[in-house]
């Protein structure tokens, strides 16, 4: 009984991993950059980096406010949304921005105008999806309709539940395990691989996997809440999460208030200790005008806006957002605030990247395991060369591509139309180029090959961002921009890792061999 039990359990964990091992490679690797995405975003801003950063917020807050409005009401006077950003530790800048309606499109476009520590118009950084990139793709999948993948997202991610529980119950020497790697054996080598890297942050690859369920649960499984709301989404989510609703516009010109006096009641309804994130104005120069305060609590486990909505027209409050919820609420919000980890400081980040690159080698060796005993047990066919070749371009192709979507940041013209879609297509490229080289030959050649072009092009990114913007690894260290000088650093690293792993490669991508056969004829 227990025999036939491990034997079922061992089953379940190889093809419930295997099945959709690529897939979560990808969501893992776009997932662990993600806990970095607004670092990476200005990274890829390299206008922003000289006289624009800092995370101190304004002096004078009222002064800062009313110079933004004269701003805005010169720049964009007939802007549907004028957003002042206000400088934090993850956006470290000051910024105004007005949205401009798009024909055929849902959403209206931001356009941004950083200002520097004068006061003045900084320049213009370049158009680019930046962090944003990984963020979205590690749950849309870029290309896919955005339902469908979010489908194929949740399934992948069910199955690596499914993966984690089943290979806990197999391991029965779980943490004996972890201490032992034996180097230089086969497949032994990667079994090591892959239970050292499993164990060592199976906490995290738990939490981050359900948690990951959590956000879509209303797409996945939403018929619970609505046959008590009647098939009615929108009214399930207003009373659960209430929100303040916009008014349309009237069409009727009214004068708005000057918006810094309502700071002094702001301080008044949150407390002086209070940190303002950002302020909305919608429907500028309108009767139905309102002015939108967003608390800064990003040292809180929530994803919850905090907010303040007041009449820009006679100063009004017509919403605060209340202080207490429902516990499903808080606890749902909760679960969301572990996934993102809006509320870590850096070290937890990082903890969180290094956790997720660790989900990434226990995926990685689990799909090379496989591959190895298949080639141990002679068994050649379509099956191991498609195994073997989506072995060769995921597992290589992530970081390529990652290179070349910030070689693409640093090199593609400026006013360059469409810059973010060919950034992308940069990324793209890598993996396509792995895919390419993996029809021709998946041997340590082909290996050796595109880990070495990886490592080179990782280490001439520092020197190519030297040249090409006004800072560089040296100065950002001296002057305490750790992010941007940590990010060249990390590129260091990553060619490092590549050609370590180039001239290190181990018995598990061996050469094809020839059939059975004809190794006896």
């Amino acid at each position: 009984m227990k025999d036939s039990f491990y034997r079922s359990m061992n089953w379940l964990h190889t093809w419930a991993g295997l099945l959709v091992c690529w897939v979560l490679l990808l969501i893992f690797f776009a997932g662990s950059l993600s806990f970095f995405r607004h670092e990476i975003s200005l990274y890829a801003k390299p206008e922003l980096h000289a006289n624009v950063i800092t995370s101190a917020p304004p002096a004078d807050l009222a002064a800062t406010v009313q110079h933004a409005q004269q701003f805005l009401s010169t720049k964009a006077p007939h802007a549907p949304d004028w957003l002042i950003e206000f400088p934090s530790a993850r956006q470290p800048y000051l910024s105004y921005s007005w949205s401009e309606k798009i024909d055929g499109q849902r959403r209206p476009k931001f356009h941004s105008q950083p200002i520097d520590h004068n006061g003045n118009e900084a320049e213009r950084p370049r158009d680019t999806l930046g962090g944003n990139f990984f963020y979205r793709l590690h749950f849309d999948l870029h290309y896919l309709p955005v339902q469908p993948a979010r489908y194929l997202v949740g399934i992948c991610t069910m199955f690596m539940l499914i993966a984690l529980i089943s290979g806990i119950i197999i391991h029965k020497r779980i943490f004996k395990d972890f201490f032992s790697f034996r180097g230089g054996k086969g497949s032994r080598s990667w079994l090591d691989a892959h239970n050292i890297s499993a164990v060592f942050a199976l906490p995290f690859h738990l939490v981050i996997t359900y948690t990951g369920l959590i956000t879509l649960m209303f797409m996945y499984m939403p018929w619970a809440g609505l046959s008590i709301w009647k098939g009615d989404a929108d009214a399930m989510f207003d009373e659960m999460l209430p929100r303040f609703t916009q008014p349309s516009p009237s069409g009727q010109a009214a004068p708005m208030l000057d918006v810094h006096t309502l700071l002094p009641r702001v301080q008044q309804l949150w407390g002086d200790e209070a940190q303002i994130h950002d302020i909305r104005i919608r429907n500028p120069g309108d009767s139905q005008a309102t002015v939108s305060f967003n608390r800064d609590t990003g040292q809180q486990i929530t994803d919850e806006t905090t907010q303040l909505v007041f009449s820009a027209v006679d100063g009004t409050l017509l919403y605060q957002s209340p202080d207490n919820h429902s516990a499903a609420v808080a606890v749902h919000d909760t679960l969301m605030a572990l996934h993102t980890a809006r509320f870590a400081g850096p070290a937890l980040r990082s903890l969180g990247f290094v956790m997720g690159l660790l989900g990434c080698a226990m995926i990685a060796s689990g799909c090379l395991l496989w591959a190895l005993r298949l080639r141990e047990k002679r068994r050649q066919g379509f099956g191991l060369s498609l195994v073997e070749g989506l072995n060769l371009t995921m597992i290589v192709g992530l970081p390529l591509g990652t290179v070349l979507f910030f070689l693409a940041n640093r090199l593609l013209p400026e006013a360059l139309a469409g810059r973010p879609n060919l950034e992308v297509a940069a990324f793209f490229a890598g993996i396509a180029l792995c895919a390419l080289t993996a029809t021709v030959r998946r041997d340590s050649r082909a290996w050796r090959a595109l880990l070495g072009l990886t490592g080179l092009l990782a280490l001439a990114l520092p020197l190519i961002n030297a040249l090409s913007t006004p800072a560089n690894i040296f100065s950002n260290l001296q002057h305490g921009q750790w992010s941007l000088a940590i990010a060249d650093l990390l590129f260091i690293a990553t060619a490092a890792a590549c050609w370590f792993a180039r001239h290190h490669l181990p018995k598990g991508v061996p050469e094809p061999r020839k059939p059975l056969r004809e190794q006896t004829a």
